[in-house]
Formats: structure tokens, C-alpha cells, sequence
């Protein structure tokens, strides 16, 4: 089967046809809803109401979602953004239809929620859910007017179907209010209907016949170029983005919209617009699913800091909702209030806050600001910060996150449709070779060299997944087992990051292809769902510590796995391997719990150790990953696939690129290994600092042994070509340690190919067997000596300058231990007699090229220079 993964966005057919006909028919769909009810004057209910919102979900829901996903593929940034963004719109609406006709209008409704359940007050009326859907409409409805204006610089027909939608929903939340706005809202909806299906017809044309055959495609209202011209401070940064991956959309306006809708509708909610946030949070959570959708397609651009931004506010937005939710829906707020004084979940994000600011600091100002009212969120949700009128407070907070995202929403989609900053976002605060060294100031501190091995490599998701699990270990922190409350307030805090957003976690590391790196995440994803479902909603469920022998086994069993797991993890990095140890201790304390031991104290300690750890394993994994270098340390791997008598090697195209490193080697190995190369002789030199000339950086420690590095020049053209385009490279023998040596592209992909991304094939290679491998270094060491016995050589005659085998161990021996201090000059002529004896060189293996025929090229060579 032929893959499509390299495809260019032309090959893609128009998924804009797709988006817009799900609009048209939802659309549709609310036009005979609106005039019906206008007609009748009786607004639909039951089951009328529910096959409504089931249509809008599939239709303007899933089906816009595909559409926004191949928009996305095909490179469009306006499409994909606004696609998702409708798909989220419609399937929101629909939601609240569905629960409209659950729960009719000024119903006094008694929830169930268990044993210890603190219900709602009898005299406490559940507001209308349709006029609860008014948040989310006007925040919507700013988002239309944005994608109408930035769709009028792609073509002047998606202007107006945006537009038109953004009109329908402000008629559609007045005709919540009174019946005489749905006339109005199906007269604009016909107009959607009309505009789409025009739309749709002209891009299915384009499509089949590969050119505009209906107007209104393919030219702009006006050019986009007409809103600024482009800032010279951000230019760079946007050209850098470029670079990373043009195969999909970018995904940051998307990102931008869902951090506009998500603080307006807890704004609306914060300044007493809404008494419950049963929809609320069923709006968020549509909408932060978005945004894990940006997220997850900012990892296959391999932007790791979108990466985790998006993943971490959409985390945030959908614990805070559904606590609210539990608040208002299953217990009294005045009550509830002293039990969250014990949550202390919220102070997780404010350090997650304060190090996406950190990060930040190299990127454009409306970033940092952006990032900055975030901490300020953040820090407003804070239970035990006490705040006079905390709750206008968290509304002012989230209006201020509200308006710098809807800018960064404008701006990012004008200057991703025009690739360049043509709307103003600030300056760069700090340089990314400053924040560099900013970060690795603490890992020089410490070790007091740049040198040290940092460990495995950091990938694109680990940040994400540390902070998963210690926002979830922060929010089990219980500092008693006697409050039901705190324990179903806790239950979104631990639940949502350690179980549900890890599960997106392990799907980002299967695409990556890291098959170690899906089974953490997922393990431990059961792990914290377990612990929700019998600490925190076990009394909910009759489940308690005399009926839980269940639990009892899974904690042992789970105790056997990750011991395992333990073993893995030491194979990466000290950071990950103490991040399973004290899983393991969590895990005791679990199985104590379910025997009705727990020391509470003790849990209590290993869950804010564990905490910390996964706290600094996502700041170096985030700041690792971002610069492509070990800036933070993590400490290096316990076991490693590649022994540490087998060291990587370099490769070099030819002799000039060593040469403009500048190693300290003598002329005599120079003339040898202009002898050798290329070839399939590889030759041992002495390590120095000039090896960081060749651009091993900080993979200095990892390539070689500690005292010498092999250089090897092949005499493979691709290869060759390959090295002459990147520099040196850092190689290693295409087979697993132990196995015999891969002669062809085959061998390779059939025992490694789960590990490789690519194979770089020249054919078959005609070195059936390994390399040559000869040790070099003592040749630099007789030229060291020359200048104490030069005089002496120069007097002594060719029969004189061989001595016998034994003569020469005994030398050998006694040169180790600096045994010739007092001999001289006659121990200037010992030593440098044992080292002409010696050759200089040692054939370590012999390979593909006879040592034989080595030593005599290194003969020839040494009597030249002689």
C-alpha cells in the first residue's frame, strides 16, 4: 500500500467542502426548529429537543471535525481553525439541547449522589440550561466575527458564511429570552444555508476539475498584506516555525480560541450569571477537547512548547469545570467551601504557569503576556490564598486571559495566512541562547562541568506526562480520611490529569513510535483511576475498606508490574527511574489503605516527593526538549543498549573536516591515516576539547570512551554525499549489540526498523565483515618523546634500533610507571627504541581490511618520516 504520510497539501481534495455542508445542514436544522416554534409559539421538548442535539452532535460535530482535521493536513490555517472551532460550537449546542429536555426549565430537581452526598437545597431552582448556554454562545460569537474578518483575506464567499453564523447566534441567544428573535435568527440561518451550499458546490467543482469554474474562490476581499507591514522583531521567530514542519496547519490560533471561549464562559459564571455549571462544564470540555487537538497536532509539527501549553491549559480548564461542576450540582458551595482549604491542587498549575512563563521569555511579548495572565488565573484559584471578593476577583482574571487570547487569536491566524507578522505581538524579551544559559546555570553549578552526561534525550510528550502525574499526586494529598466533600471535590483533580490525560499522553507516544514510552503513561493512567475509584469515590459506591479485597489484589499486582517497569525506567534517566520508585511506594501505601493501615503521614510525604519530582522532570524535559539539548540535568542511564566497551564512533567525509578541528596529532599519524582513508579502517585518536569543533556539543561524554574517540572516512558515496551535507556523524553499527554485523538495508530494517525512522539504502555494501579497527594513540605518544631522544637517535645506527621481544615488555612495563626518570639519556633511547619496536599502532580488530597489510602501510609511512 502506497503511504500518504509524505504527500504535499495539493494531493488533498477540498475538505472545506465537507465543513461547509455540515454547517449548512445544521443550520438548517435550527431554521425549521426556530420557525416552528415561531409558528406554534411552543419550543420544542423531549424527544423532539434530543434528536435536535443528537443531529447537531454528528452532523455540525463529528463530521466538521474531519473536515477540520484534513484541513489541517492540507496546510490550511484558517480552515482547520475554524472547522474545529463550529465542530466544538455545534456539538456544544447540541449538548445543551440534550440536556434541556433531561431537565426542563425551572424544574426543582434532587440529584442522587451516593451516601454521603450533600444534595441540592429543595428551594434552590436549577436555572434554565438553554439560558446557561449564553456564555458560551457570546463567546462564540466574538470568535465567528474573528474568522469572518481573517476568511475575507482567503476569499470573499467563507466571509460571509461566518459572518451570517455569527449573526444566527446572536439572535439565537436573545430567542432565548423572547420568542421574537427566532424569526430573525431563521431568516439569517437561510442565508448559511444558501451561502454554503453555494460555497460547497463552487470548492466540489474546483476539486474535480482542478481550476475555479463559480466565483468566489481564489481571490480576496482585499489583500492581507493591506493590514501592516511586517515586524522585523518577530519576522525570525515566524520563519524559524516554518522550518519545523510545513505538512500541517499551524495550531496555535486554535489553541488561542479555545483559551477566548473557555475563561468567558467561567467569567460569565464567576460575576453571577449562572447559580449552576452543569453546562458550563459540558461546553468547556467540548472546547478543551479542541484544544488537545491543538496540542496534539503542534507534537507532529514538533513544537514542544505548544505541546505542552495547550495540553496544560486544556488540563486546567477541564479540572476547574468539573469541580465547579461538583460544587454546584452535588453539594452546597457554603458548606464545600471549607473543604477545599485542603486542596492543594491548584498550586501545581501555578509552577507549571510560572515555568511555561520561563520559557516563554525567548518568544514575542503577547506571548509572555499571555503566559503571565495565566499565573495570574492560576494563582486566583488558589483555595487557600485568601481573596476579598475572591469570586469577582477569578471573573476580572478571566476576563483578562479572554482578551489576550482573542487578540493572540487575530493576530496568529492574519500572520500564519500572511507568514508574516503583520499584526504587532511585541519583541523578543530575552535571547534563546540567553535563556540557554539561564537554564543550564543551576546544571554547571552543580557539576561544575558542561560535560557530564544529562541522560537519555528528552522527548516531545514527557513534559506533558510529569505534569499529569503531579497534578495528580498534588490533588490526592487528603489530610484526613473523614471529609466526603474534599474527597468528591478531589475526584476532577486526580481523575482528569492522572487517568483520562494520560491516556492522550500514551497516544502521542505511540504515534511518536516510543513503544517503552505508551506503557508508562498507560499503566499509570489504571493506577490513578483505581486510586480515584475506591479513596475519593469509593463512598459513593458502597465500597469501602471491608469490601475491597479486589483492590487488595490489584495493589499487589500492580506492585510485581512496576517493578518492572522500575527496571525499564533505568535504562533512560535517574528522573524517571525515581519517579517509579516512589510509584512503587505509592502503590504500598495503596495496598495499605485496603488493609486499614494507611499512615496517613506517610502517604502524605511520598505523594509531595513524588510531586516534586515530576514537577523538575517536566521543566528539564520541557527546556530539554525545546533547545534539543540537556540544559537541565536527569541524570543518565543505569543500563544502556550499547555496551560501554562498544563507544560510537565519527564519521568524516574526508581529512579537511578533522583538519578544521584542529586535534593535536602528530604529522606521522596524519601521513597515516592519509594512507588508510577512506576505507574500512577506523582510527583511535586521543580525545580534547577539539572534538566540540566537530559539533558533538554537548554529546560529548556519549560518543567514544573517556580518553580517545575513533575517526573513520567511508567509501560509500551516499554516505559520503550525506556527510558532506550534515558534518561529522555520530555513528554506531546498524545491529544490535552481540549480533553479527547487518551487510544490507534488509538485515537492517528487519532487526531494527521498529526503532529507525528511516534507512538510507546504497546498495549492497561489499564489507561482508566489520572494520579495521587500530589504536592510534601511542604514535602521538613517540612523538612526545622526540624531543628527548632526538640527539640520540640521530647518532645511533639502524642495527641498534630494534631490540628484542622481551627487551620491549620490559620497557613497555617500566614506561607505565615512569620507571626512566634517572636514565638518562640512555632511558631516552630505551624508550623511544621500544616505541619504533611497537610501531605506534595496535591492531584492537581485525576486519574487512588484513592487519597485516595495515602494519605495512603504517611501515612504509614511519620510514618516510624517518
Amino acid at each position: 500500500m502506497v503511504s500518504t504520510a509524505g504527500f504535499a497539501a495539493v494531493f488533498y481534495s477540498e475538505p472545506a467542502v465537507l465543513g461547509l455542508l455540515a454547517n449548512v445542514v445544521s443550520a438548517f436544522l435550527l431554521c425549521l426548529q426556530n420557525f416552528a416554534t415561531a409558528h406554534t409559539g411552543l419550543r420544542p421538548q423531549g424527544a423532539e429537543d434530543v434528536l435536535a442535539g443528537v443531529h447537531l452532535i454528528v452532523i455540525g460535530g463529528f463530521v466538521q471535525l474531519l473536515a477540520g482535521f484534513l484541513a489541517f493536513r492540507k496546510y490550511d490555517h484558517l480552515g482547520g481553525a475554524a472547522f474545529l472551532t463550529f465542530a466544538a460550537l455545534w456539538s456544544s449546542y447540541g449538548a445543551t439541547r440534550i440536556i434541556s429536555a433531561a431537565y426542563p426549565p425551572m424544574q426543582n430537581i434532587t440529584l442522587s449522589s451516593g451516601n454521603a452526598s450533600q444534595l441540592l437545597s429543595s428551594t434552590m431552582t436549577h436555572l434554565s440550561t438553554s439560558q446557561s448556554a449564553v456564555a458560551g454562545l457570546v463567546a462564540y460569537i466574538s470568535i465567528s466575527f474573528i474568522l469572518s474578518f481573517c476568511s475575507a483575506t482567503v476569499n470573499y464567499i467563507m466571509p460571509f458564511i461566518f459572518g451570517a453564523i455569527a449573526l444566527a447566534l446572536v439572535f439565537e441567544a436573545v430567542a432565548l429570552f423572547g420568542q421574537w428573535a427566532l424569526i430573525v435568527s431563521g431568516v439569517i440561518e437561510l442565508v448559511i444555508v444558501l451561502c454554503g451550499l453555494y460555497g460547497a458546490m463552487a470548492l466540489l467543482l474546483k476539486g474535480i476539475t482542478q481550476r475555479y469554474i463559480l466565483p468566489g474562490f481564489g481571490h480576496p476581499l482585499f489583500n492581507v498584506l493591506l493590514l501592516g507591514s511586517a515586524q522585523k522583531s518577530s519576522s525570525k521567530a515566524i520563519g524559524e516555525e516554518k522550518k519545523k514542519n510545513t505538512k500541517y496547519a499551524e495550531p496555535m490560533a486554535l489553541g488561542n480560541i479555545c483559551d477566548t471561549v473557555s475563561p468567558f464562559i467561567f467569567a460569565f459564571y464567576f460575576f453571577g450569571y449562572m447559580k449552576t455549571f452543569c453546562v458550563g462544564a459540558v461546553w468547556i470540555s467540548i472546547i478543551s477537547s479542541c484544544q488537545l487537538l491543538s496540542s496534539f497536532y503542534s507534537y507532529l509539527r514538533g513544537d514542544v512548547y505548544y505541546t505542552t501549553k495547550f495540553g496544560a491549559h486544556s488540563l486546567f480548564w477541564l479540572v476547574m469545570s468539573w469541580e465547579e461542576f461538583v460544587l454546584t450540582t452535588f453539594l452546597e458551595p457554603g458548606k464545600a467551601q471549607e473543604s477545599r482549604l485542603g486542596m492543594f491542587g491548584g498550586w501545581f498549575f501555578l509552577v507549571v504557569a510560572c515555568v511555561l512563563f520561563l520559557m516563554s521569555t525567548h518568544k514575542d511579548t503577547l506571548e509572555m503576556l499571555q503566559n503571565a495572565s495565566f499565573i495570574i488565573l492560576t494563582s486566583a484559584f488558589i483555595h487557600q490564598i485568601p481573596v476579598s471578593g475572591a469570586y469577582p476577583f477569578l471573573g476580572a482574571a478571566c476576563s483578562l486571559c479572554t482578551a489576550l487570547s482573542m487578540y493572540a487569536t487575530f493576530a496568529s491566524l492574519i500572520n500564519s495566512i500572511g507568514e508574516k507578522a503583520l499584526i504587532p505581538v511585541g519583541k523578543q524579551a530575552m535571547s534563546s541562547s540567553a535563556l540557554q544559559t539561564t537554564l543550564m546555570a543551576a546544571k554547571i553549578c552543580f557539576t561544575r562541568s558542561k560535560n557530564l552526561p544529562g541522560g537519555t534525550k528528552a522527548e516531545v510528550p514527557d513534559a506533558l506526562f510529569y505534569i499529569c502525574n503531579g497534578l495528580a499526586a498534588v490533588s490526592a494529598i487528603q489530610g484526613t480520611l473523614s471529609d466526603p466533600s474534599r474527597q468528591q471535590l478531589s475526584i476532577p483533580s486526580v481523575l482528569i490529569p492522572g487517568a483520562i490525560l494520560q491516556l492522550y499522553v500514551c497516544r502521542i507516544q505511540v504515534q511518536g513510535g516510543r513503544r517503552f514510552g505508551c506503557v508508562l503513561p498507560f499503566c499509570y493512567a489504571a493506577f490513578w483511576g483505581a486510586w480515584t475509584w475506591l479513596r475519593f469515590a469509593g463512598h459513593l459506591m458502597s465500597i469501602g475498606v471491608g469490601n475491597s479485597e479486589g483492590f487488595t489484589a490489584g495493589a499487589i499486582a500492580f506492585l510485581v508490574l512496576n517493578a518492572f517497569l522500575m527496571i525499564l525506567a533505568s535504562s533512560f534517566n535517574v528522573v524517571l527511574l525515581s519517579m517509579t520508585l516512589a510509584v512503587e511506594l505509592l502503590t504500598i501505601c495503596f495496598l495499605l489503605f485496603t488493609l486499614e493501615n494507611l499512615p496517613l503521614p506517610f502517604e502524605i510525604v511520598i505523594l509531595c516527593i513524588f510531586s516534586v519530582i515530576c514537577f523538575y522532570g517536566a521543566t528539564a524535559s520541557l527546556a530539554n526538549s525545546m533547545f534539543g539539548k540537556d540544559l537541565m540535568m536527569m541524570g543518565p542511564s543505569l543500563f544502556t543498549d550499547r555496551p560501554q566497551e562498544k563507544p560510537i564512533c565519527i564519521f568524516i567525509s574526508n581529512l579537511d573536516q578533522l583538519r578544521a578541528a584542529a586535534p593535536p596529532i602528530s604529522p606521522l599519524l596524519w601521513e597515516f591515516m592519509e594512507n588508510v582513508y577512506p576505507g574500512g579502517v577506523g582510527c583511535i585518536i586521543k580525545k580534547g576539547e577539539w572534538l566540540k569543533k566537530l559539533g558533538v556539543g554537548e554529546g560529548y561524554s556519549r560518543v567514544g570512551t573517556q580518553d580517545s574517540i575513533m575517526i573513520r572516512v567511508p567509501d560509500l558515496t551516499v554516505l559520503v554525499h550525506l556527510i558532506d551535507m550534515t558534518g561529522p556523524l555520530a555513528i554506531t553499527s546498524a545491529n544490535p549489540s552481540g549480533e553479527v554485523d547487518s551487510t544490507h538495508h534488509d538485515m537492517v530494517i528487519s532487526r531494527l526498523g521498529h526503532k529507525l525512522e528511516g534507512v538510507l539504502c546504497d546498495g549492497e555494501s561489499d564489507e561482508v565483515v566489520a572494520s579495521t579497527v587500530v589504536n592510534c594513540t601511542r604514535i602521538d605518544e613517540s612523538e612526545c618523546q622526540k624531543h628527548l631522544s632526538s640527539s640520540i637517535f640521530h647518532d645511533c645506527s639502524k642495527s641498534n634500533r630494534h631490540l628484542d621481544v622481551f627487551t620491549g615488555f620490559v620497557c613497555f612495563f617500566m614506561l607505565e610507571h615512569n620507571a626512566f626518570s634517572f636514565l638518562s639519556p640512555f632511558g631516552d633511547y630505551l624508550i623511544f627504541s621500544f616505541l619504533l619496536w611497537e610501531g605506534g599502532i595496535t591492531i584492537l580488530r581485525e576486519g574487512c581490511i588484513p592487519a597485516g597489510k595495515v602494519m605495512q602501510i603504517f611501515e612504509k609511512v614511519k620510514n618516510r618520516a624517518v
